[in-house]
């Protein structure tokens, strides 16, 4: 499913306010957990699959706009996609992992094949996915993202029956 989200004036400002009230980083996950102490792993996020997940079990994203490591996802779309930070160390972690330094703020950015991981501000805890083919647009780019999905192997423990969440920002 795809959304078209345009943030403008005061929808900025009400998007500002929501993600104050943000949720609990600290949630749990039934659907495998995140390997302990990896910056990055596989897991099975119900309606995507054998996903990269962070260290919280939160889905990584990338934006097809930002393929061959160029970072456009700066200013106000930063208020939505966070950066998934690490080090080359945490790059090890999954095969297709890398390291590149973001332009905008100099920190680390991890990258999947070239492109740049974010999670999304609305998945409000582990296994969600309601970044998942999400469009929106920022400073005059257009971005398509995409949960980081891949063929490696997830964890051997059982997947969660939750659903993924479905589109939108819920606004």
């Amino acid at each position: 499913m795809k959304t078209t989200v345009l943030l403008l004036g005061a929808t900025v400002a009400a998007v500002g306010t929501l993600a104050a009230c943000g949720g609990n980083n600290t949630a749990q996950t039934s659907t495998g957990g995140a390997a302990a102490g990896a910056a990055v792993s596989v897991q099975n996020v119900s309606g995507v699959g054998q996903t990269l997940v962070d260290s919280s079990g939160k889905t990584l994203y990338f934006a097809d706009q930002e393929a061959g490591g160029m970072i456009k996802c700066t200013g106000n779309c930063l208020s939505f996609w966070m950066p998934a930070t690490g080090t080359a160390a945490d790059a090890k972690s999954v095969t297709g992992l890398a390291v590149t330094k973001r332009s905008d703020t100099g920190a680390d950015q991890l990258t999947f094949q070239g492109k740049p991981l974010y999670t999304f501000k609305l998945d409000t805890g582990a296994g969600k996915a309601q970044g998942n083919n999400v469009t929106d647009s920022f400073s005059g780019t257009s971005f398509t993202w995409h949960a980081a999905a891949t063929t490696a192997a997830a964890p051997t423990q059982a997947p969660s029956s939750s659903s993924g969440g479905g589109g939108g920002y819920g606004y």
